[in-house]
């Protein structure tokens, strides 16, 4: 076996909870595909809650996640990563919107109840209160100014109220990619009718599990874990995670699947960093 095998278990489906809000238009799509393909292809990434519920937090995978429950199994596929592991990475993804007149996207954020926007001049400034968490998010707009969203949020599950606020202000408005980048001109070139980028703050672990835990989502497409080694292309039998029989049992049979798959050399363990580019 492998040095570093992850941790690849068959769980509760029940037992998952969601950090942020998805797109439920999308599982209708993968509900089909799951039916024509029979497999699970990348199992999602959970990590336990420390609480005594046996619950477990999906860092990736909500929308495999709820099409499986839409479908009714009991059982999932999962890998899971232990919240304090050290081959697990939280980046905070910002928003580059276009398609939305400026005006309209600033306005939208501006009107919104609790939340003000104040012009911002030293960006060294606006950047070190923002990983502070003294602000919300900061809006860059083509013009290349500025504005900080600052509300009086009383503890966390206010300040997610406000940042969930915020990109319902504009997600159904306008063309939405997630981002590393925080300046707005470094995205001239490859976006056209630029509406806004949205920087968010960084994040922690603990934040994001207290949260959810306590049933608070974050905004979509704010949040992205990264954890090595990754499990993918598994390609688990549906039939065996629908099937009636015991968890223990599926466990079993799980783990002599991987050990056949093992033994005629069916799984590859990448150790740097690779690009895809037949997804």
């Amino acid at each position: 076996m492998f040095e570093e095998f992850p941790t690849i278990e068959i769980i509760p489906l029940d037992k998952l909870v969601v950090h942020e809000w998805h797109d439920d238009q999308r599982t209708p799509a993968l509900v089909e595909r799951l039916k024509s393909s029979g497999l699970l292809q990348n199992p999602p990434i959970v990590s336990p809650f420390k609480d005594g519920t046996g619950r477990y937090m999906v860092l990736d995978g909500a929308n495999r996640t709820t099409a499986l429950q839409r479908m009714g199994f009991p059982h999932v596929l999962a890998q899971i990563v232990e919240p304090d592991a050290p081959t697990l990475d939280l980046r905070t993804w910002n928003h580059v919107c276009w398609g939305l007149p400026p005006e309209e996207f600033f306005s939208g954020i501006a009107s919104l109840p609790g939340i003000r926007l104040e012009p911002l001049h030293d960006e060294e400034e606006a950047f070190r209160q923002l990983y502070n968490r003294t602000l919300l998010a900061l809006i860059q707009t083509p013009d290349e100014l500025t504005h900080a969203a600052i509300a009086d949020a009383h503890g966390p599950a206010q300040h997610i109220h406000f940042l969930n606020a915020i990109v319902d202000s504009y997600k159904t408005h306008c063309h939405l990619d997630r981002t590393r980048v925080r300046k707005i001109t470094a995205l001239d070139a490859t976006y056209e009718n630029l509406s806004a980028l949205v920087v968010f703050p960084p994040l922690t672990m603990q934040e994001v599990l207290d949260a959810c835990g306590a049933g608070e989502l974050l905004p979509p497409g704010v949040t992205r874990f990264s954890v090595s080694p990754r499990a993918l292309r598994v390609n688990y039998p549906l039939e065996q995670l629908a099937s009636d029989q015991p968890l223990q049992a599926k466990n079993e049979f799980l783990a002599r699947w991987i050990q056949e798959r093992v033994a005629r050399k069916g799984v590859r363990f990448y150790a740097e960093p690779t690009v895809l580019f037949d997804e």
